[in-house]
Order: structure tokens, then sequence, then C-alpha cells
């Protein structure tokens, strides 16, 4: 039984993103194509894109171009957008999430972005509603 969990922690650390248990990342560009072309909302900050298209799954993929720097820059653009994913993933409903970083993201302070990210979110209605997360009913 230990050895799972310690196995479990060791997984987390080097793939974050499974800390998401319902969500299954974009890895092909067919994918990241098929979300782009067939997005429900698509909703731009100073500091990343969303895409958002709704369908019956949970999809999510994070893209850092040339244009954000080197390979140290671009992974720490992809880090930031994954934390803020995963701080709210749990308010997310179904669907396809395509997060693509822009420069300015790697000199703003994560609060700034984490507002954006989740005035993004709300503006693309891609929250849950309210009696769909069971947190937000406990306060009513």
């Amino acid at each position: 039984m230990l050895q799972e969990e310690q196995k479990a922690e060791r997984d987390w650390r080097y793939n974050p993103i499974s800390k998401i248990k319902h969500f299954t990342r974009i890895k092909t560009s067919k994918a990241f194509n098929g979300v782009y072309r067939h997005a429900t909302k698509t909703w731009h900050t100073p500091y990343f894109v969303l895409f958002y298209q709704k369908t019956d799954s949970y999809q999510v993929g994070f893209v850092a171009s040339k244009k954000i720097g080197n390979a140290v820059h671009r992974n720490r653009a992809k880090r930031l957008l994954r934390a803020h994913f995963i701080a709210e993933c749990d308010r997310l409903g179904t669907g396809a999430y395509v997060l693509v970083a822009k420069p300015a993201l790697l000199n703003e302070p994560y609060d700034i972005t984490h507002k954006a990210f989740l005035n993004a979110l709300r503006k693309s209605r891609a929250l849950k509603q309210r009696s769909e997360h069971p947190k937000q009913n406990l306060k009513d």
C-alpha cells in the first residue's frame, strides 16, 4: 500500500496534469486543429488565448510557440497555464480546452494572470452552472 502511494506521488511530480483525473491531454496536432477550427468560444487576453469547444468529454492542451522564447521560457509559460487550469479544474464544465501562451504571460505576477484566466472562463461560459458545482451549493 505504501509503495502505491509513493508511486502516485512520484508520478504526480513528473506529470502534474495527472492530478486532474477526469481530463485527458490533447497531444496530436490533428486534435489541436480540431479544437481550433470548431471552437465554440475563443477568448483573447493579453497573456493567453483560450479556445473552448463544448463536448461531452474533458480534454485539455497547452501551447507555447517559439514566439514566447527559448525552451526554458516556453516550459515556464506552459507550467503557469497548467497551474491556473489545475486551480480551477473542479469548476470547469465538459469540453476541450486549449490554452495558447503569449509573451506577456511571463512578465506579470501570478494573481493578475489568474484573474484574467477566471475572466476568460466566465466570458467563454466554460464554468459549471451553480447547480452543477457541489461546493457552491453548500455556501447557499
